[in-house]
Formats: C-alpha cells, sequence, structure tokens
C-alpha cells in the first residue's frame, strides 16, 4: 500500500525520536519515499545523519541554511507529500499544531500541507492526560488530522502508563491500512487461478502445456494493488509473488487445482480462471519411470474435471466469474460459446494468431466480451497493462 507513496516524516524533540529511525527504515522498505522534518531539539536527540542515510534523502531543519545562503522550501515540500506523519509528537508541538503557531520549519510544513497528517503523540502520562493536551488533540482531530492512539507502558520518566508513542511496525501497519480502505477493491476477496497444470505418465514425465503462469500472477499483483484481498492459486511455474499479502496455494495437478478451486470459491466475490488447465490427463501413472523400448507408446488418456463450468454451476448471484478463451480459429465464437455454457460474466478472448499474444512472453492482446456480448477489443500491451484492463473491468461489475 506505501510503495510509491511520498511520505513527510516530522520528527520532534522527544526521546521517542529513537523509534524514528526503524520507522524510517520501514518506510522505505514498504517503497516509500521519505523526506525528513526534524525541529531543532529532536536533533539533541537523534542525529540528522542517522535518519538522512535511513531515508537516502537529505534532513530538513531550518528554513534557511546560512552556511549555502538556500532557504528550504516548505510549501514546495508540503505539497510533495501524499502523507504527512508526525512521529513523535510533542505535547509542545501539538499546542502549536492546534493553536496555528508557526516558528519550525515543521509546523510551517504542517500549516501548508494539503495532504493527510497523522501524529503519534509521545509524552509522560500527566503530560498526556493534561486537559491542554486533550483540548489539543480533539482539535486537531476536529481540523481533520488523523490520530495514532499513544500506547500504554513503561515511560521515560520510570512511570507506567498512557502516552508512549506507537511502536514503528504499528504505525505502518495503520497507514497501510488507511490508505487500503480507500482503494476501489477494498477488502473484496478475489481468487485467481495461474499458470498450467502437470498430469503425470510416471515419476519423471508429464503432460503439460506452455503456460508461463505471467498472466494470473501479473492480474493478482494488480488486484491486490488495488485494495482485493487475492487467494492466488498457482500451478508448476516460476514466476514469484511481488505482493506479500497475496495468499498463495500451489498445485500441481488439475484435480488439485479443481479441490483447491472449489474449497476456496465459495468465500470470494470473484474468481478470474487465468490458469491453463489440462483438458486430459493419464488413465494411471506408472509407478517407475517408463523404459524407452517399444517404438510406439499409448497413453490412455480422460477427461478431467471442467473447473470453469463446476464453478459456474455453483456461482451465487452475488458472485462474479471470470474465464480466459485462449483460441487457434473461430476465436471469437467458440469464446462467445464458451461464456455461454459456463455461465461466466466475462470471457477474456486471446488468439495464437495475434503476434506477441499467447502464453510464455510479457506481452498480450485481449478482447473481454461480457455475457450480453458487449465486446472490448484492447491493442497489444505489456500483460502488466492487460492486467489493469482486466481489473477495470472488474470494478466496473463489482461497482456498476
Amino acid at each position: 500500500m506505501l510503495e510509491g507513496k511520498n511520505i513527510i516524516v516530522g520528527i520532534c524533540g522527544s526521546i521517542a525520536a529513537y523509534k524514528s529511525a526503524m520507522l524510517v527504515r520501514l518506510l522505505v522498505k514498504a517503497g516509500a519515499n521519505v523526506q525528513v522534518v526534524m525541529t531543532p531539539d529532536a536533533a539533541e536527540f537523534i542525529t540528522p545523519l542517522t535518519l538522512s542515510t535511513l531515508s537516502k534523502n537529505p534532513v530538513h531543519i531550518n528554513y534557511f541554511d546560512r552556511s549555502t545562503g538556500e532557504w528550504d522550501n516548505h510549501v514546495a515540500l508540503a505539497l510533495w507529500g501524499d502523507i504527512f506523519l508526525i512521529a513523535p509528537a510533542t505535547a509542545n508541538t501539538l499546542a502549536k499544531m492546534a493553536n496555528g503557531l508557526c516558528d519550525n520549519l515543521l509546523t510551517a510544513i504542517y500549516l501548508s500541507a494539503k495532504c493527510p497528517v497523522y501524529f503519534a503523540p509521545a509524552m509522560d502520562l500527566d503530560m498526556w492526560k493534561h486537559p491542554a493536551t486533550v483540548q489539543n488533540v480533539a482539535k486537531l482531530q476536529a481540523y481533520g488530522n488523523i490520530l495514532i492512539p499513544a500506547g500504554t507502558g513503561e515511560l521515560a520518566s520510570g512511570l507506567y502508563g498512557e502516552g508512549r508513542m506507537a511502536e514503528p511496525e504499528e504505525i505502518v501497519a495503520l497507514l497501510s491500512d488507511q490508505l487500503k480502505k480507500k482503494l476501489p477493491l477494498a477488502d473484496i476477496k478475489i481468487l485467481v487461478t495461474a499458470g498450467p497444470t502437470f498430469e503425470a505418465i510416471d515419476p519423471v514425465r508429464f503432460i503439460g502445456n506452455h503456460s508461463s503462469g505471467k498472466m494470473g500472477f501479473a492480474i493478482a499483483d494488480e488486484l491486490a494493488h488495488r485494495g482485493a484481498d487475492v487467494t492466488l492459486i498457482a500451478g508448476p511455474t516460476s514466476q514469484t509473488l511481488k505482493n506479500p499479502a497475496i495468499k498463495l496455494v500451489n498445485v500441481t495437478t488439475a484435480a488439485e487445482m479443481l479441490e483447491a478451486c472449489t474449497h476456496y470459491y465459495p468465500q470470494h466475490t470473484a474468481c478470474i480462471m487465468s490458469a491453463a488447465v489440462a483438458d486430459y490427463t493419464p488413465v494411471t501413472v506408472a509407478p517407475q519411470k517408463i523404459k524407452k523400448q517399444d517404438a510406439v507408446l499409448n497413453i490412455e488418456l480422460t477427461k478431467t474435471t471442467d473447473i470453469l463450468k463446476t464453478l459456474g454451476e455453483s456461482k451465487r448471484d452475488d458472485q462474479l466469474l471470470i474465464g480466459f478463451a485462449l483460441e487457434t480459429e473461430k476465436e471469437e465464437e467458440y469464446a462467445v460459446e464458451k461464456l455461454r455454457k459456463k455461465n461466466l460474466d466475462l470471457i477474456i478472448l486471446n488468439s495464437m494468431n495475434d503476434e506477441g499474444a499467447g502464453f510464455k512472453g510479457d506481452t498480450n492482446k485481449i478482447t473481454i466480451i461480457d455475457k450480453h456480448l458487449q465486446k472490448t477489443i484492447f491493442t497489444l500491451k505489456t500483460k502488466t497493462e492487460v492486467a489493469r484492463d482486466i481489473c477495470e473491468k472488474v470494478i466496473q461489475l463489482l461497482n456498476p
């Protein structure tokens, strides 16, 4: 959720400033761009060099650098930020923010900020409970600022109680959750399948196909990026997850994929079946490696269960089911037939006759057909871009 976000981290003069080093590190690790702003007193508790190293950016402290004659433009920095996070926020800084005082760079940026402002208080128990602090916090919340509640525990004074700054891991998790709630697919559970299936002939050989899993993994990643809770059922593939929030279920055979799909689909709002599931599987699997002896080897095959059709038969009115059709002839005719027979909401057609489409490559060319036979034709794009187009269609269907 934080990847690519511009986050201003404001640090005030508190012993809790030591936690800010870990906070900055976690934000950078999550993919955020971080600029640190310190009050002059904060530099007495933790060095700007530490925070500059961790954030990979110069630290901002003063309006004006007398050694260089340069002015630190607080307005430009405020406009840069997607989030302004003040942690730790002392009683002194909270009072200034609540009453519009602006005697340092941090408070100047606060008054100029148009982005959401989060503040994580840090102070002793009696200061936190003082009516003035309580009133200032209430005023800041009334202004639209977001409180990250103070924790309870041992304080720097030796007392035990409320007032300690939230832990860095808690702050990062809260920011991620807040951002996720604003996304179009927030908390919607979506099931995705990807890759091929391998149907064993003997312990070392199998029947498979050329599916790389790239399309399914790209779809799962894009859905998660838009806030969905994604479960990805993947056949044998070398692809790896970019988003650790995606639940990965590994399978090998068509039978295993069927079992996983029928287990997970009832708990999900939508399912996108991009896996290339084998249509046939050997009737028997040799217990030992088959030796090359005869000029001809005959293997008896039997049809696998049609997973897409099985899910379509159990699909509820509140669920979506989306399938893929990779065709080599009569592409649109076969895709529409599949759409109707399998009770799908969308069919995503790609043709092996289109250069750059199909298995293994990094590009694809699709046509999306809905159950009303309205079709949208797309140009050749990267699979990441194709995944975005598919997700836009899913959002339209879920939020008409």
